[in-house]
């Protein structure tokens, strides 16, 4: 069986953060956090790396980050950009958002032709995580039957604003039953809480979150392609609707298409949300250094 394939979703705005974040440097050596899960990608068996990134940063995107590893492992790239629509749609001419990371997912179907993983290029998920996701993705198995990584929401906030989150439902033996994105997630003095129509509601500690790093077999486009139509339908002429993978693994799940696997895992989740974050990230990075987990200079 061929290893599966990483995808890397870093085609977002970033407009919390106010700069190009997916290839910020938080190593010692100038590293993103996207080298750090390419790195872990590689040891843990996956055998190619495909990346989806806006066409304005190819320059940045190539001459900054790809080089570094592009002679590591097989890797490959797909613009993701706004007129990439089905047939029979037309661009709104005030849309300036990305349509969100399931389509994310589905314009990258010409590079992938095995099981595959897709990840946040701004998220730190960790070793464990990858060693978890390849394991699941190398058993042959139901073309239908995907994956997620689950953490634990304690685990997961920022200390500098709200955070977006997958709230999981999940059965007796571990698959989800159902999963809620809530936007606008964070934690006060009484506890984690997440806003809605300006009001707060509470959420536990030890809630089941997923940090988009989801796990796929190639059937997967097919189901994207039909329901992003009826997305579009529906939110074409909303400036601001976006179709999440989230969203997209429920209705799949509702709709019996799917099954979805919650792998679990105790590690502590860091990225850059905000601009506050990159320092805490460093010192988190430093430390796993310290432990002997990295070394210091990623790439040598």
């Amino acid at each position: 069986m061929n290893k599966p394939t990483l995808l890397i979703l870093a085609a977002g705005l970033g407009s919390r953060y106010g700069s190009l974040k997916q290839i910020e440097p938080v190593g010692p050596a100038g590293e993103a956090i996207i080298d750090y899960s390419v790195y872990d990608a590689i040891r843990a068996g996956f055998g190619k790396i495909v990346f989806v990134i806006k066409k304005e940063i190819e320059s940045d995107f190539k001459n900054n980050l790809l080089k570094r590893f592009e002679n590591r492992v097989e890797t490959a790239y797909v613009f993701q950009e706004l007129d990439m629509l089905p047939e029979g749609y037309t661009l709104p001419p005030d849309r300036k958002k990305p349509w969100g990371t399931a389509h994310a997912v589905m314009i990258s179907e010409k590079e992938i032709s095995t099981p595959f993983a897709a990840i946040n290029a701004d998220d730190f998920y960790g070793y464990d995580a990858f060693r978890k996701m390849q394991k699941f993705l190398s058993v042959p198995g139901n073309q239908t039957d995907y994956s997620m990584i689950g953490y634990k929401l304690a685990n997961t906030l920022s200390e500098h604003g709200t955070v977006s989150r997958g709230i999981c439902n999940i059965d007796e033996n571990d698959f989800l039953i159902s999963i809620s994105e809530l936007t606008k997630i964070q934690r006060e003095n009484t506890g984690i809480v997440y806003y809605k129509d300006d009001q707060s509601f509470p959420l536990p500690e030890e809630s089941t979150v997923s940090m988009n790093i989801w796990g796929f077999k190639e059937s997967v486009f097919r189901q994207i392609k039909e329901r992003f139509s009826s997305f579009l339908d529906t939110g074409i002429h909303d400036p601001k609707a976006e179709f999440y993978i989230p969203t997209l693994i429920d209705q799949l799940i509702k709709e019996k298409e799917a099954r979805v696997k919650v792998l679990r895992c105790n590690a502590e989740w860091f990225g850059i949300t905000y601009k506050e974050d990159k320092e805490s990230a460093q010192k988190s990075i430093l430390d796993k250094i310290e432990n002997g987990d990295y070394p210091e200079k990623l790439w040598m």
